[in-house]
């Protein structure tokens, strides 16, 4: 069985008149947590909404791991999850059907919630500490409550690929924290997730970073590797520094000196 999840060959894509991706061309390795950093305006959530097959674009982004059958429609719909960035629900929805909603692509027309839906949506609730107000309606939440009702949604599908854009968005460090272990459990079940992320420590916690500005790939490896901490502090043009604090790698910002 391949070890790659999503092959991107010669992708380009525009906004307007302005192009945002230019000839991106990667690998993406199944069963692990890869991330997606960059400066601002880099093409990060373009890219990620590329391969969700939310926008128009030119080029290639095969599945390697889904059968054609898996790979279009409402099959890839159980395969792919998305988690978009300042995503809008419906604010009468009960934060329970908000997570119901990510068992759509595995139900039949009008057919009532099957055993397998229920577990599903009541597993994904706790996963994410939710499960306490899941009859208050999603207008009724604070930012942070609301991303985790949108997580919910998105564990719920049960999907082989998870995509989060900007994931963290709003979430308080113990709520961070606890991403961060629903993340890596979702690993340990061989799920795989491909995040955009701005926290670059919480990115290096993670397998494999892929470093883009201006619309290109700038280094894809390893989040452990010495090359790719370089390649993050040049992108960033060394307003950042990558230092290894208590066993786990971290950025930090890098004190430029008066004298």
């Amino acid at each position: 069985m391949t070890n790659t999840a999503i092959r991107i060959k010669n992708v380009n894509a525009t906004l307007g008149s302005r192009s945002v991706l230019q000839d991106v061309n990667l690998d993406i390795k199944s069963g692990q947590w890869t991330n997606i950093i960059g400066p601002n305006g880099a093409g990060k959530s373009t890219l990620l909404k590329v391969l969700a097959g939310l926008i128009a674009f030119k080029g290639e982004v095969v599945f390697p791991t889904l059968k054609d059958s898996e790979s279009q429609g409402k099959n890839k719909a159980r395969h792919i999850a998305w988690l978009g960035q300042n995503q809008i629900g419906a604010d009468d929805l009960s934060v329970y059907d908000v997570a119901m909603l990510g068992r759509i692509p595995h139900q039949g027309w009008l057919n009532a919630p099957s055993t397998q839906d229920t577990y599903a949506v009541e597993n994904a609730l706790k996963k994410t500490q939710a499960w306490e107000w899941r009859m208050r309606s999603l207008g009724e939440l604070s930012g942070g409550e609301r991303q985790r009702a949108l997580l919910a949604r998105a564990i719920a599908v049960e999907a082989d690929i998870l995509l989060m854009d900007e994931p963290l968005a709003n979430l308080d460090p113990p709520h961070q924290a606890d991403w961060l272990a629903i993340v890596k459990s979702l690993i340990s079940e061989g799920k795989t997730v491909i995040s955009v992320l701005h926290e670059v420590s919480m990115a290096l916690i993670g397998d494999e970073i892929i470093l883009l500005n201006c619309g290109q790939i700038k280094h894809q490896g390893l989040s452990t590797d010495l090359s790719t901490h370089r390649a993050i502090e040049q992108v960033f043009e060394h307003r950042i520094q990558i230092e290894r604090i208590k066993n786990r790698w971290v950025s930090l910002p890098h004190m430029i000196s008066d004298h």
